[in-house]
């Protein structure tokens, strides 16, 4: 009887319950319904509106009446977030505050019309107007605000972010347009620098550098300032017994009684670098070539330098004969407990096997200083040490350190030493800075075109440079990245900053992760393998300044790094085999 009357109640508990969630849910699905609903005709109001403004020229003169539009868009997307309704309204309010500029001409208008679709195009990534939204904004830095470079940057975020989006063809044509009208504008301001600068005395080649071996050679022109250069391929002359030479005519210039005007090489590739007065006004600068299977010349700023970055030809070095022992070797003595550990790298034949990891900054460069005096050129060191033990020890690699001491060494140079070594990927190391101290993160960069206003500050921080100089790399970018592993980057990036995020997460509770990113970053120009630039925190965060200065998060960083390195050896290993 007691069973009964307890399982009674339990069976009418169930009943009551379940006409609860019944009713519940329906209540919120009417709930729902009038939001949308609401929305909606929210939306069709703020249209309404809209569409009486522009048919009343008299309505047009008035501001109060293009913001009594505005703000009911306003409600809408504050009001109903997350919905169509809300993006559509976002969308339709940029386009009101641009259409108001063209008759206040305040600039608090454009900003907010830029504010808007920025916004829209960060928060509803995927919605169908994002696209449309990051064209506008190339329209506006046009139209409006008289900026072709950064409009040419917006259109090509549309290509970058949106590739399936239907505003990507009128992208395109935007771009080919522009790329004519700052052709021109270049040319101009060209014409006008070299007005002034034959008025100007001449300017000094200052010094040749170079880094070579018989498969890579980086000569490097130091100059007292800018200039501007010529370059051409003369074939090979057996007649006069002279080799394919390549030579670099510079304008405007003379040599210095300082400089070393001619460099023996003799190394395969090329037989040596010289430099000359050709005529009163040109040095010319002079690779003699034996073995060369390509080239590329680009500039630097500050100071102002011409990279020639020359590629030999593979030299086929004929197979040893093999000895047959008479009997074989005895096997060596393995250790109790220890077994030999056969590197992936090395399975995998093409594979990971040489790593150079780059500390940041040194010697007179001292990198990112935080408030308490953190250089960052200290800290990178001992993280760099760090990070090439890990890989020795986990990875089985060859770690090689582009500095191995507070030395100043030149952004140019690390790369080559990467290439020189041939190294399989590359790894520069660095804390990031910032004006407002509450920032903070991880982020992880490849070299490309910077696609937001931060990772552009960065770059020409990292570069010692002014934001003009970058903003002229960004135009000419393609150029300097023909042969740069841009895919394999991007997955070295990606792993890197899963391992660095996911590893120091288990130590500290607030991590922040700021993503792959990108950015024209000199160190990474001119590198033939996988390259990335990892910034571990920031040190003029005093949370992350404090961090920074333990061994243990130094510890974590590294650690991270080396898994992230493992799990693209791993993933390269999973692509050969199909997998």
């Amino acid at each position: 009887m007691i069973r009964r009357l307890i399982l009674g109640r339990y069976l009418l508990l169930f009943f009551f319950l379940s006409l609860f969630l019944v009713l519940f849910f329906a209540t919120f699905n009417r709930v729902a319904i009038a939001e949308s609903n609401s929305a909606r005709i929210l939306l069709q109001k703020a249209g309404a509106c809209t569409k009486n403004l522009y048919r009343s020229k008299a309505k047009k003169k008035y501001r109060h009446n293009w913001e009594r539009c505005i703000k009911r868009y306003e409600r809408v997307y504050k009001t109903f977030q997350d919905t169509n309704e809300a993006v559509q309204a976002m969308y339709a309010a940029g386009k009101l505050w641009a259409n108001l500029y063209g008759y206040s001409g305040r600039n608090s208008d454009i900003e907010r019309a830029v504010s808007i679709y920025r916004e829209l195009v960060e928060k509803y990534k995927t919605h169908r107007l994002a696209d449309d939204a990051q064209y506008k904004l190339g329209e506006i830095f046009y139209k409006h605000k008289k900026d072709p470079k950064q409009a040419y940057v917006e259109f090509l975020k549309v290509e970058i972010k949106f590739p399936k989006g239907d505003a990507r063809v009128r992208a395109s044509k935007m771009m080919d347009k522009l790329e004519i009208v700052l052709g021109k504008k270049r040319l101009a301001r060209e014409k006008v620098k070299e007005d002034k600068v034959k008025k100007k005395k001449l300017i000094s080649v200052k010094n040749l550098r170079h880094w070579s071996t018989p498969t890579y050679t980086r000569v490097v022109i130091d100059l007292e300032n800018p200039v501007k250069y010529k370059k051409h391929l003369l074939k090979k002359d057996p007649d006069l017994r002279k080799p394919r030479r390549l030579f670099v005519d510079l304008e405007n210039t003379r040599i210095s009684k300082d400089i070393e005007s001619s460099i023996l090489i003799k190394d395969g590739l090329l037989r040596r670098a010289r430099a000359a007065q050709y005529n009163k006004k040109t040095v010319r600068v002079v690779l003699d070539i034996d073995n060369m299977e390509g080239y590329k010349i680009f500039h630097l700023y500050d100071p102002f330098r011409i990279v020639v970055d020359v590629q030999g030809k593979e030299l086929k070095v004929k197979p040893a004969k093999k000895v047959i022992a008479k009997r074989p070797p005895e096997k060596e003595k393995i250790k109790k407990g220890k077994k030999e550990r056969i590197s992936l790298a090395k399975q995998l034949g093409l594979g990971v096997k040489r790593i150079v990891i780059d500390a940041g900054h040194g010697g007179k460069d001292p990198g990112a200083i935080g408030r308490n005096g953190l250089k960052e050129k200290d800290i990178m060191l001992k993280l760099a040490n760090l990070v090439a033990k890990k890989v020795r020890e986990n990875l089985n690699c060859h770690a090689i350190l582009t500095r191995t001491s507070d030395v100043f060494l030149p952004l140019e140079k690390r790369t080559a030493v990467a290439n020189i070594k041939k190294a399989d990927l590359f790894i520069s190391l660095h804390t990031n800075a910032h004006k407002n101290r509450k920032i903070q993160g991880i982020e992880t960069y490849i070299l490309n075109i910077a696609l937001d206003e931060d990772s552009m500050n960065l770059a020409a921080r990292e570069n010692a440079t002014s934001r003009k100089n970058i903003s002229d790399l960004q135009m000419i970018l393609n150029d300097l990245m023909l042969n740069t592993k841009i895919n394999e980057s991007s997955r070295l990036a990606e792993f890197v900053q899963k391992g660095l995020i996911k590893e120091l997460r288990k130590g500290y509770k607030i991590v922040r992760n700021r993503g792959v990113r990108q950015a024209p970053f000199y160190v990474l120009i001119g590198a033939e393998m996988p390259s990335i630039l990892v910034e571990v925190g920031y040190i003029t965060n005093s949370v992350e300044n404090r961090r920074l200065c333990t061994d243990s998060y130094l510890k974590r960083a590294a650690s991270g790094i080396v898994k992230g390195i493992d799990l693209y050896i791993k993933d390269m290993e999973l692509a050969r085999k199909g997998g």
